[in-house]
């Protein structure tokens, strides 16, 4: 079976729900349509350019009869109307239907729109088809809101999305948008926008992406939907500090900056696999920034934001996936292990022992609005654990001559402390501590973490994974982000952290979780209560509801690369694909209880990988030749 191809990633716009506004991107720009229209196109971005205020609107004169583009409620004549239309990474094609008998003569036209980006700006291409027996005299009206760019510096890109400008005149250019309609006949206009071609694509990438098939209603969506997540965040500018770019988020112009947290804390491995060596670009492009005083960089490499608890545990987490492919220079495990001992230095040591850190407030961890999880906290503190240890083993892999015994012992003391300062036996849960003493028992999410972390014993494994329930942290769209359970913490407002739903990449890796602790039922039934986006959403928002089908259509940003992390639950979760930084490859997958699932297009190290789960019989071949599950690559 052949990679993917752009068109594998179509999405039928009839099935969009909330946040209604969709974007399409090149490798350079974004752009966006009007809502409810057929023809209409909003706001676009090509770094440095913003134009958000942009409008193009369109009517028709069809033998001297105005025709608008607007979907007017109400009976009768109100002009073009949508009727659909097909989502794909790179454009937009939107269809509209006009039927009208009126003074004897039937005018039946169907309008067909494509938009897309080009460098910066984009192209518009409108065909109407005459689907009567008349002749129609056609012309199509444009109207360029008098908007001007904003030219917005590379280093200023972050969370917030430019405003408008007062900068450069739009360029506006187009064909001659008068012709005579032949009965069953078709004509085509092109508009363009500050438009310049572009030439980029996606190919590259494309070609090294898992092509997975499967006929278990909704994995199969929800895997592509997942990976477009990844493809909408893909930039190739020649201005940026690395080519190509993964932003945060970036199609609304929003988090075109990139966070360490979400680039490699939610899919090293499959981000591993899409850039092959680039990945390293990646890792240095953010130990060139302070992160001891940023979470993210800009477009150029300019540190932005301040400090945040999970930067050094995302970037050991990049770089573990990247030593699996590749052998990684020794400088640069050093560089990790400098910046993840400053960034230690950065928050304070407890209290008690000294041993575990003092996060801060929650303008450092993960935002929750509620007093709740702040300062001494087991996560992130375990993930700290965690990274010393696997820059102990990437030290003794590379030669990067760290202090790797220290490093593990410093890792299993940390261990020790969270469970013997933070865990709470009767609450089966954990309490965070505030420097004057006062505790919260706050129902988090981000507790499981410390489950992944390694940093649980078999007791607290199993009382975490009890509050795992429905009307708890299950609902039936997804998890929540605090138990509602907790009357204290939980609300339906910021569901991001703070409950009634959570952050896009936060499910599936719980799922992946439960994958990785012999919990294979608790592990699908999570996953599984996500494949609705899959089916309606042409890439994953930042946040989604847990109760509902759905997420807030205002506040967040519209595309988020942790959407990734779907993808990567389903290839190291269920199908058990662990790649070590030994680079030895262990395939250990879920048995399937019915349906049936292939995987194609996998290349690891230079071997050529595919995978079949039937009910009952799983098949792993390595370069044509079947191979027992378990450990199927030796290491270098």
């Amino acid at each position: 079976m052949p990679p993917y191809t752009l068109d594998d990633f179509s999405f039928d716009l009839r099935r969009a729900v909330p946040p209604a506004e969709l974007w399409v991107r090149s490798t350079t720009a974004t752009v966006t349509q009007l809502a409810n229209t057929v023809c209409g196109v909003g706001g676009w971005f090509a770094p440095p350019l913003a134009a958000p205020d942009s409008r193009l609107t369109i009517s028709f004169e069809v033998d001297r009869r105005r025709i608008v583009d607007a979907a007017r409620p109400g009976a009768g004549d109100r002009g073009l109307l949508p009727a659909g239309g097909t989502w794909r990474p790179d454009r937009l094609v939107r269809h509209g239907t006009y039927h009208q008998y009126a003074d004897g003569r039937l005018t039946c036209l169907a309008v067909e729109s494509t938009v897309a980006p080009g460098a910066s700006g984009y192209e518009l291409t409108l065909t109407v088809t005459n689907r009567s027996a008349n002749t129609h005299e056609v012309s199509i009206e444009p109207d360029l809101a008098p908007t001007k760019t904003h030219q917005v510096p590379l280093s200023e890109w972050g969370w917030v999305p430019p405003g408008p400008g007062t900068g450069a005149e739009i360029p506006f250019h187009h064909s001659d948008l008068t012709a005579t309609l032949p009965p069953h006949g078709s004509i085509t206009f092109t508009l363009a926008v500050g438009h310049t071609p572009s030439t980029n694509t996606l190919a590259d990438v494309l070609s090294r992406l898992p092509v997975l098939t499967s006929d278990i209603p909704g994995l199969e969506q929800y895997y592509r939907r997942s990976l477009a997540s990844g493809l909408v965040c893909w930039w190739d500018h020649p201005d940026f500090v690395t080519r190509p770019f993964l932003s945060t988020s970036g199609l609304d112009g929003g988090a075109l900056c990139a966070y360490a947290w979400d680039t490699g804390g939610y899919a090293p491995n499959l981000l591993s696999l899409m850039l092959g060596d680039r990945v390293v670009d990646i890792i240095e492009s953010f130990l060139d920034a302070d992160l001891t005083d940023r979470y993210a960089i800009a477009p150029d490499g300019t540190g932005l934001g301040v400090a945040y608890a999970y930067s050094g545990w995302s970037l050991v987490s990049l770089a573990r996936a990247a030593a699996a492919e590749r052998q990684l220079d020794p400088t640069l495990v050093s560089r990790l292990y400098d910046v993840l001992i400053a960034l230690d230095k950065r928050f304070q040591p407890d209290e008690q022992t000294g041993v575990l850190r003092d996060y801060g407030d929650q303008s450092n961890l993960l935002e929750m609005r509620s007093t709740g999880w702040e300062h001494v906290v087991a996560s992130p503190n375990a993930e700290r654990a965690w990274a010393l240890d696997t820059l102990a083993d990437l030290s003794d892999l590379t030669g990067a001559a760290l202090p790797a015994a220290d490093l593990r012992d410093s890792a299993q003391l940390i261990r020790s402390e969270v469970i013997r300062q933070l865990w709470d036996s009767d609450a089966g849960w954990f309490r965070s501590r505030y420097p004057d003493g006062h505790t919260e028992l706050a129902y988090s999410i981000q507790a499981y973490d410390v489950l992944r972390a390694g940093a649980c014993p078999p007791d607290v494994a199993a009382a975490l994974i009890s509050h795992l329930r429905p009307d708890a942290f299950l609902g039936e769209y997804g998890v929540s982000s605090v138990s509602a359970e907790d009357p204290l913490h939980y609300e339906t407002a910021d569901i991001d952290w703070s409950g009634a739903g959570a952050y896009t990449g936060e499910a599936p890796q719980l799922a992946l979780t439960l994958w990785e602790h012999d919990e294979p039922d608790r592990a699908w039934d999570v996953l599984r209560r996500l494949f609705w986006m899959g089916e309606h959403y042409p890439y994953f928002p930042q946040d989604h509801y847990s109760d509902k089908p759905g997420a807030p259509a205002t506040g967040r940003r519209i595309n988020i690369i942790a959407g990734l992390t779907g993808a990567e639950a389903v290839l190291t979760g269920l199908l058990g694909i662990h790649p070590h930084p030994d680079g030895s490859l262990t395939i250990t997958p879920t048995p399937l209880a019915s349906g049936n699932l292939t995987l194609t297009n996998l290349t690891y190290r230079g071997h050529a990988i595919e995978m079949a789960l039937r009910s009952g019989r799983t098949t792993i071949t390595v370069n044509g030749h079947e191979v027992a599950p378990g450990p199927v690559i030796p290491p270098r």
